[in-house]
């Protein structure tokens, strides 16, 4: 079989043949038009191939395609696959598996890097551009929809278009009004109207494009009386699944897909396209990554448009306005999303993300939070340059985060739990969904006692359906993809299979996780009982946890952000919970302590524990010289150590403060003010007061303060009294110098009017007023 030369990419031919040894290319040719196929083939005439292909499924899809076209030898790799050797000329491959070649030998076995679907604008593939544009690599970018003179500037590449083959799509707009946005509300219910209203008139088959699985799923329901098969489409499909949606079929099919249809993937038959209008995209809130539903740019609208018309002509239905105001092109990834994935892969091939040019610029909030985020992991040193953990990091496979959780594991047992744990978390879709709200308590109870999230998920790893409770609705095919990857992972990190897998004991997991990760234990507020924190996150309990309501703490291992009803809001659910006793966070010393007043003895103080605001315990503890000095000035101050003396430093402290406040203009005196607490502090430790035993060597006169000359002393505190007592009448008094004004407030007494003018000090030109609660009174 050989690619037929009619294909609209073949007018290209000569020119791209003549130029790509020479140059960089862009080449921008419509859906249909033969480029994901036809240029690999031309590029592997002048040296070895990588193509680059966004999507997994494209990738195992184009390399089976493209293997039958040539002599030549072609292969694919993906993660934890690979059939690409040194024989290969032309290599499909995700981005993740060119970045990681990239970082180990510079891809110096190809001569030409294709990055196929750009317009999509991943982090990754806008990445490896970055990194190859000035390298040995002739680049050849191509897209169906994309702004190329943008492109072509920063590559400083040649353009080339090609038309393509596109049979004629009508269009039809089902809004009621013209302006109408994309809109998620009943989107299962309208788009399966949509299929029934037009299925018969209709030859073809019918593709639906909705948001993700939920919707596919819900639409499919609404479907299940069709005569038709009713088939879903999206990245977790498995090999046959997509196998069979790829082949011409004798029988008309309806197809409920994802954006993964809109490019690549080329579904025969195809004659009417229903687009929802909406996809699941990821964006920037307040320094986080969140998934939000999001309207289709109308680059998307024309990709999702031409579907229909491959084969034969078709007809688009759009759920919108025909005048609804779609952005023209879909932000690029890098402007949406975190950034510590591109800066780890950045620095994996000696490169720091922020100095790196490219199309659009990086913003700076993101690029510094990533940055924190790798130092505190330890996966960049302070230069930002990629540290041994780092690389480490890298090679497991997934994500960062969980391949850090996995190294921070102490042993065997503790990290094979974690990788089970990270797998079934790495899967799209969740392992199970706990029974009704009538009795999933006692489910679990009877299953798992612990009401653990991450027991219940190793159980469904590591056992059959003959060890699970008959409620559990248990998602099999989430199962079996979260078994590959951690069989995958397992024998990447030499751990023994996951038949095979040692036991573990929770509470050592625990004891690792907070001794190692501490910042993932949360606690529940008092009040807000469905919310948790940890002094840097909030987060709510989602609702179908099967986390008790007597639980006070837990640790959280995954949690899912989604926008909330302000621009900046965020609504953060925690979906793997393991519970806690608060005695776990006070045995393993988390957050702060604050000595009780009063509990001063020889084996320490009485202190108070706090985590994320909360108190959760009190224990006895060992004070340090420093905390010493600090405790026992509370103390001093209180009055409960040298008795009177406390009360006589505040009013000698206190007196200078004034002094030094009103100035000789006012009749104070020249100095610093001075911290009551502090001031104790520094004598405390000037006397070398290590010791509670160290206490019983000091008394009163080791504390005087010198503070106003006592010559002026008692003359100061007539003119300018701090407190004041009259008939039935106890006041404090308030000097703002700057103001010129003297506030004196009510402390207590019977009588129901103010002071009298003549009652008070003479204050001469000081504006003096009266305050009593809210009631401000000027005196005159």
């Amino acid at each position: 079989m050989r690619q037929q030369p009619n294909l609209p990419i073949f007018a290209l031919e000569q020119q791209i043949k003549a130029r790509l040894p020479k140059q960089h290319l862009v080449v921008e040719a419509a859906t249909g038009s033969g480029k994901s196929t036809t240029l690999p083939l031309w590029a592997a005439e002048t040296g070895r191939v990588l193509v680059v292909q966004p999507r997994r499924i494209a990738c195992e899809a184009l390399a089976g395609y493209v293997a039958t076209l040539t002599d030549k030898k072609v292969g694919h790799a993906i993660r934890f696959f690979s059939d690409v050797d040194e024989r290969t000329d032309i290599a499909f491959v995700t981005p993740g598996i060119a970045l990681r070649w990239l970082s180990e030998n510079q891809l110096r076995d190809f001569d030409t890097l294709i990055l196929d679907e750009f317009h999509e604008r991943r982090w990754d593939t806008d990445l490896l551009l970055a990194l190859c544009r000035d390298s040995h690599l002739r680049l050849l970018v191509t897209s169906a929809t994309l702004n190329a003179q943008a492109l072509q500037h920063y590559l400083s590449a040649e353009q080339l278009c090609a038309e393509g083959r596109q049979f004629e799509v009508s269009l039809h707009y089902a809004a009621r009004e013209s302006h109408h946005l994309p809109d998620g509300r009943n989107l299962a219910e309208r788009c399966a109207e949509q299929v029934r209203a037009n299925l018969e008139a209709t030859a073809g088959d019918v593709l639906v494009f909705l948001p993700g699985r939920g919707e596919i799923n819900s639409c499919a329901q609404q479907l299940s009386q069709l005569d038709c098969p009713v088939l879903p489409l999206h990245s977790t499909i498995s090999d046959s699944e997509r196998q069979r949606i790829l082949k011409p079929s004798p029988q008309q099919r309806v197809i409920l897909a994802t954006n993964v249809a809109e490019t690549s993937l080329t579904i025969p038959g195809v004659t009417l396209v229903i687009d929802s209008g909406l996809e699941r995209r990821t964006e920037q809130r307040n320094g986080r990554t969140v998934l939000s539903l999001k309207r289709i740019s109308q680059a998307s609208a024309q990709q999702r448009r031409g579907r229909a018309g491959r084969t034969a002509p078709g007809h688009c239905i759009r759920l919108w306005g025909e005048f609804a105001p779609l952005e023209a092109q879909t932000p690029p990834q890098l402007q949406r999303e975190e950034l510590l994935e591109p800066l780890l892969h950045a620095a994996a091939v000696g490169k720091q993300l922020s100095e790196l040019d490219f199309i659009e610029a990086l913003p700076s909030k993101a690029l510094g939070i990533a940055g924190e985020r790798a130092l505190q992991m330890g996966a960049t040193d302070e230069n930002g340059k990629l540290s041994a953990h780092g690389s480490r990091l890298l090679k497991v496979g997934i994500d960062s985060f969980f391949s850090h959780l996995i190294s921070l594991m102490p042993d065997t047992h503790t990290r094979e739990a974690m990788v089970d744990i990270g797998a079934a978390l790495s899967t799209p879709q969740r392992l199970y969904s706990p029974p009704s709200e009538l009795d999933w308590e006692k489910v679990f109870n009877q299953w798992l006692p612990s009401y653990c999230e991450a027991t219940a998920i190793i159980q469904l790893m590591r056992t059959g359906e003959e060890h699970w409770p008959q409620e559990l609705e248990v998602n099999r095919d989430a199962l079996r993809q979260a078994r590959e990857l951690a069989a995958q992972l397992r024998q990447s990190l030499g751990l023994a299979k996951l038949n095979k897998a040692s036991t573990y004991q929770r509470n050592a997991l625990i004891s690792a996780l907070l001794t190692h990760a501490p910042e993932l234990a949360f606690v529940r507020r008092e009040r807000r009982r469905n919310a948790m924190g940890n002094g840097q996150l909030e987060i709510q309990i989602a609702r179908d946890s099967i986390i008790p309501e007597l639980c006070e703490a837990a640790i959280v291992l995954d949690y899912f952000s989604l926008p909330g009803k302000g621009s900046k809001q965020l609504n953060t659910l925690g979906l793997c919970m393991m519970p806690l006793r608060l005695d776990d966070l006070m045995r393993h010393q988390l957050g702060e302590t604050e000595a009780i007043d009063g509990s001063l003895s020889e084996g320490g103080a009485q202190v108070i524990r706090r985590y994320a605001g909360r108190e959760i315990g009190h224990e006895q503890q060992a004070l340090s010289p420093d905390a010493l000095c600090q405790q026992l000035s509370r103390e001093i101050l209180a009055n409960r150590l040298f008795k009177g003396l406390g009360a006589s430093l505040r009013d000698d402290i206190g007196a200078w403060n004034l002094w030094v406040q009103l100035g000789e203009k006012h009749g104070g005196g020249e100095g610093e003010p001075v911290d009551a607490e502090q001031w104790l502090y520094q004598q405390l430790s000037a006397l070398g007061c290590e010791s509670h035993a160290d206490v019983e060597l000091l008394d009163a006169d080791d504390f005087a303060f010198a503070g106003i000359p006592d010559w002026q002393r008692e003359g100061f505190d007539e003119a300018y009294p701090r407190s004041l007592v009259l008939a039935e009448l106890k006041l404090d008094v308030e000097y703002l110098p700057l103001r010129r004004q003297v506030v004196v407030h009510y402390r207590s007494g019977l009588r129901k009017d103010g002071p009298k003018r003549w009652e008070l000090p003479r204050w001469n030109g000081w504006k003096i007023i009266y305050q009593k609660a809210s009631k401000r009174v000027t005196l005159n």
